[in-house]
């Protein structure tokens, strides 16, 4: 049995590519420091998954792989659900734990931080991150309001109207705005050649939007529009840089911050060229809690997710779900991700001893070790890996002790976290919210531009109301559809002119290239 495991061992890990080091193989009791079990630089671009229950290690298992990835140049965008994640900017501490862990698993560790970005949501933990309602789109926006598919429907009717009309969807009031325009007796005819919308759909639509800004969703809808782009960022010693996404403070609003991610990973392959394959990565993204991503998401958002995750291996992204068990996933999306690093997995009641199961069966079969007993008897920093090697073939199923993180495995403290913020180079740039002339304005000075001026309103007192002309509602419908030269010619003309319901998620075109001098990097 030994010779058989140190011979699997060697033949599945022993290569020599560029590779994450994740830790050393357990044969029962025995630690065998040699070779390392590791996750080839060249496959991390084929996803994967990062699963266990609650206090197994699963973050710090994606604190040492952000760590090494930085070291490698490879950027990673990284959510920080708990605020456990930020310490990652910060050496961790020597101590007894961290070194007993290093000798027995045979690793030099010696504490580092890494270049960390802070942004957030609400701008309260981090630079203000924002996109505007156009470019977010129907589907994820009916995902954030929780709408049905005849809702969602409506909804993107409503924006295949404002592209036709050049309505500038930028941020919420934009589209409450529009909504309001197409519910009233004059924009109602507006909406003939699209199918029309009732009364009733329109009040759920503007009931959830007001629901949605009472929890602070307004701060991020709107403009400066983040570019996904700058989180392809190295540092000036070829260090990439780690976008972390804190989110401690939205914790209480799951469907708004996933969506916000997908948003991000859609962002990127709509926007990066094609790649192929590459030596590395240009960027890891990690979806931590991602089963809250497809809780109650309608087929389509599915569809379009598993759309996604398949498509944009080709640019050179590589995308890693981090959750309690695989089931969490749909089958579709949990097909494509090659890479698989399971923490432990506790089969308390008999729904977690058929998750248990189902788990099992996600992994190629082995002879090396019970899987059931393995996944329920593993300890904390300890899991099952199986990875893609050079030639995209599954590694062995290997039991792993994983090398401790070189950050600090605490959250920095609120000054600190303030401190680094204010030393962003993203700070400058979408610290200031921008609030340009939009749908809302324009809707506002074309009903004003329809209507007579207010002294020709009143008649004379004498005289009875003159009626309305007949062609009344068809002239305000023809004035919304009016073009506006002022707003193609400024800085949000790529956000018009164009049909919203097309490509992933109805997102618009390419942005066009930004200036990659603008700022000066603090590292």
């Amino acid at each position: 049995m030994a010779t058989n495991f140190t011979d699997t061992l060697t033949a599945g890990y022993g290569f020599a590519d560029p590779a994450v080091t994740l830790g050393a193989a357990l044969e029962g009791a025995t630690v065998h420091q040699e070779p390392k079990v590791r996750l080839p630089l060249a496959t991390l671009n084929r996803h994967g998954l990062i699963a266990g229950a609650t206090g197994t290690g699963k973050t710090r298992t994606l604190q040492l792989i952000t760590e090494q990835l930085s070291a490698a140049g490879v950027p990673v965008f990284v959510a920080d659900v708990k605020g456990d994640l930020s310490g990652l900017a910060m050496p961790g501490a020597a101590n007894d734990k961290v070194a007993g862990r290093a000798a027995d698993v045979g690793w030099d560790w010696k504490p580092a931080g890494i270049p960390v970005e802070f942004v957030s949501l609400t701008g309260a933990l981090g630079v203000q991150l924002r996109a505007t309602v156009s470019s977010f789109g129907p589907l994820l926006l009916g995902k954030v309001l929780s709408l049905n598919d005849t809702q969602v429907s409506v909804l993107t009717m409503v924006f295949k109207y404002a592209d036709d009309a050049e309505l500038p969807l930028l941020d919420l009031a934009d589209l409450r705005a529009v909504l309001q325009w197409l519910s009233s007796d004059a924009g109602k005819p507006a909406l003939a050649q699209y199918g029309g919308m009732s009364s009733a759909t329109a009040g759920v639509l503007l009931r959830k939007m007001i629901e949605l800004e009472s929890q602070g969703a307004e701060r991020f809808f709107g403009e400066p529009e983040f570019d996904v782009r700058d989180m392809l960022r190295t540092t000036s010693d070829g260090r990439g840089v780690v976008t972390c996404l804190e989110l401690a403070d939205v914790q209480d609003k799951p469907m708004l911050w996933s969506t916000f991610m997908m948003w991000l990973l859609a962002e990127l392959y709509q926007n990066l060229p094609e790649a192929g394959d590459l030596p590395k990565p240009k960027l890891v993204f990690f979806f931590d809690e991602a089963h809250l991503l497809f809780d109650e998401a309608p087929k389509a958002f599915r569809e379009q997710i598993e759309q996604v995750i398949r498509l944009v291996r080709s640019k050179g992204i590589g995308v890693y779900m981090v959750t309690q068990t695989p089931k969490d996933v749909p089958a579709d999306v949990l097909a494509q991700l090659g890479n698989r690093i399971q923490h432990a997995l506790r089969a308390h009641t008999p729904d977690d001893d058929k998750a248990l199961k189902a788990t099992v069966r996600t992994f190629p079969k082995t002879s090396l070790y019970d899987l059931e007993e393995t996944l329920t008897s593993l300890g904390i920093g300890e899991a099952v890996v199986t990875v893609l090697n050079a030639r995209g073939q599954p590694t062995p199923v290997i039991a792993t002790r994983l090398i401790p993180p070189a950050s600090r495995m605490a959250p920095l403290t609120p000054d600190e976290l303030q401190s680094d913020v204010r030393q962003s180079d993203l700070l400058a740039e979408y610290g200031q919210r921008v609030d340009r002339e939009s749908a809302r304005e324009l809707l506002a000075a074309r009903m004003a531009r329809s209507e007579p001026p207010r002294e020709a309103q009143a008649p004379p007192a004498a005289e009875p109301p003159a009626p309305k002309k007949k062609g009344a509602a068809g002239t305000v419908a023809k004035v919304a559809g009016v073009g506006v030269i002022g707003a193609l010619s400024s800085t949000i003309g790529r956000t018009i002119g164009r049909e919203v319901v097309r490509g992933l998620f109805g997102l618009l075109g390419a942005k066009p290239p930004r200036s990659t001098t603008r700022r000066r990097s603090r590292w």
